[in-house]
């Protein structure tokens, strides 16, 4: 691993499916190297994959297989930024058509359990509007919403 720091993910067997998965869907996102356990682990036998590198839009992971004990939470999520509708609808349903559950406010969850806030810029924009009602108007929206709508935000930003 070459990143002083990255990002571990635990996975119940499933970290390299994952890393895939992340390295097609989102940009600057790669697999790395892929390491089998030296001897057997209450989760796995020895020659199992154990971890993977990998990186999500050059964001360090290190995915580890070890095993049900513990669940991803929406307690971390990644928060993906996309420029336009067309982004954000292309990583929402990424997301979601391959086993993936939609949330509320931008959020949805991986079939892996793994959080992801898809936020357009446009959002951001509008709920850190100057004009306080403006930001509460787009901010409202949102909160009606699952998968972010930019055109219906914006048009509740400027009432």
């Amino acid at each position: 691993m070459k990143s002083k720091n990255a990002i571990c993910l635990w996975f119940d067997g499933h970290a390299v499916d994952a890393a895939r998965f992340y390295a097609k869907t989102f940009t600057n996102s790669q697999v790395g190297a892929i390491h089998r356990a030296p001897g057997d682990s209450p989760s796995g036998k020895r020659g199992d994959i154990l971890t993977v590198e990998f990186t999500v839009m050059g964001i360090a992971c290190l995915g580890l297989n070890g095993g049900p004990a513990f669940k991803h939470s929406e307690a971390f999520s990644f928060q993906v930024a996309t420029d336009d509708q067309a982004e954000t609808d292309r990583l929402w349903h990424a997301i979601i058509s391959h086993g993936g559950q939609a949330g509320a406010c931008g959020w949805c969850k991986d079939q892996w359990g793994l959080s992801w806030q898809i936020t357009p810029r446009a959002l951001i924009t509008a709920i850190t509007d100057p004009d306080p009602a403006a930001a509460k108007r787009a901010f409202d929206a949102m909160m009606q919403m699952t998968k972010i709508d930019i055109a219906a935000i914006e048009a509740a930003q400027t009432g």
